[in-house]
């Protein structure tokens, strides 16, 4: 029976799953039987769209410079933090502007230290998406009594990312602006960018000798989006029917539901995509939103994975660096608040949680909040 401490609603065992429910579970399971060979060109593509995008994006950052340096979105790292939070949140992903971050970052428009707030931002925004998914699930639920489930992981994955990158950030700020990772070199490959500019930069320079240098950054943006959904379709897609084949026992334990959070993320390239997962598995009854934040904090370390791989590309070491700043603090932050305070973190969100989740009035409001914080950071 749910404590006041874990507010769970308890899913009936056996209920029938309503007709459209069983439809999304068909597909999936037709989505999971995609040849190897239809997988290999999704991911041919994948690869083929992502560099394209990176390669519209650096080029076209030249000629947003003008516009750009010294406008009210880029003139602080206030502004580049708010504009990383929002632009995650309008484009409902938070990995484009995360490499917008970067992109921005080597064709000089924004600063070291502009970017990494800006890719701060972007983490912050990533999980509306979740929230998003939660009340479009919870919308089809004909029970007024299911519905909250779903759209607490959301709320969850909002307040647990909140919770971690904030300090973390605040700390990795520090350290980049006094020069902790100036000695930091991941080694660039010139040959992985002379092949891939080799084998996909004709698409950049076809696309630059047609269309206003202006229009080439949002282009990439566009690629960038439809890139990752290709991945998306490469890759098997996971869903709850994969838990149910395995012992459930371990979604009620912190380090393995850690690990899987981890794990998932880094085999889709997108905590939407791990945090999403959740949706279901939560409002069918399978895990208890109670136990998902070690998954959540695991998916936060490994999100930025292709981030990287994208300042591996662009060749510029300062941008590797700023990924690497985000990522090293937030893990190193996250390990120590799931060692040392994890009940106490755990009461406290599931908490705010319950009394968001309490009436539409302040769901709506905590949404709102979600708008109006990076429109007030952009405005600083």
């Amino acid at each position: 029976m749910p404590t006041a401490e874990e507010p769970d609603i308890t899913i009936v065992p056996g209920r029938e799953l309503p007709t459209e429910r069983i439809a999304v579970r068909a597909d999936l399971e037709e989505v999971q039987q995609r040849p190897w060979w239809e997988r290999a060109i999704f991911g041919l593509l994948g690869i083929f769209l992502f560099v394209t995008a990176l390669g519209l994006m650096k080029e076209g950052a030249a000629d947003l410079i003008p516009s750009l340096s010294g406008s009210v979105f880029t003139d602080n790292a206030w502004s580049t933090l708010g504009l990383g939070w929002l632009g995650a949140c309008l484009v409902l992903s938070g990995s484009p502007v995360a490499a917008s971050a970067l992109t921005l970052l080597d064709g000089g428009a924004i600063s070291r230290t502009q970017a990494f707030t800006m890719l701060t931002g972007s983490r912050l925004g990533a999980s509306f998406v979740v929230l998003v998914v939660g009340v479009v699930y919870a919308l089809r639920d004909k029970e007024q009594g299911q519905r909250r489930a779903p759209v607490s992981i959301g709320v969850l994955s909002l307040l647990m990312t909140t919770t971690i990158y904030v300090p973390g950030a605040i700390i990795g700020f520090l350290l980049l602006e006094r020069g902790a990772f100036d000695g930091f070199d991941i080694g660039t490959s010139p040959g992985l960018t002379s092949a891939t500019d080799t084998l996909f930069g004709w698409s950049v320079d076809l696309l630059t000798g047609l269309v206003p240098g202006w229009m080439l950054f949002p282009i990439g943006v566009v690629v960038l989006v439809v890139g990752f959904n290709c991945f998306d379709r490469m890759l098997p897609q996971l869903g709850a029917e994969d838990f149910e084949r395995r012992e459930v026992s371990w979604t009620t334990r912190k380090w393995p539901m850690f690990l899987a959070g981890c794990v998932v993320t880094l085999l889709t390239l997108s905590v939407s995509v791990s945090l999403t997962l959740l949706v279901p598995l939560v409002a069918k009854g399978h895990v208890r939103r109670s136990n998902t934040l070690p998954y959540i904090a695991g998916a936060n370390i490994t999100t930025l994975v292709d981030t990287l791989v994208a300042a591996v590309l662009l060749g510029n070491q300062d941008g590797v660096r700023v990924v690497v700043a985000v990522t090293s603090v937030v893990a190193v932050f996250t390990l120590a608040v799931l060692v040392t305070a994890y009940p106490l973190l755990r009461r406290l969100l599931l908490s705010i949680a319950r009394r968001v989740l309490a009436s539409n009035r302040r769901l709506a409001a905590f949404t709102a909040v979600l708008f109006v914080v990076p429109l007030v950071l952009i405005a600083l």
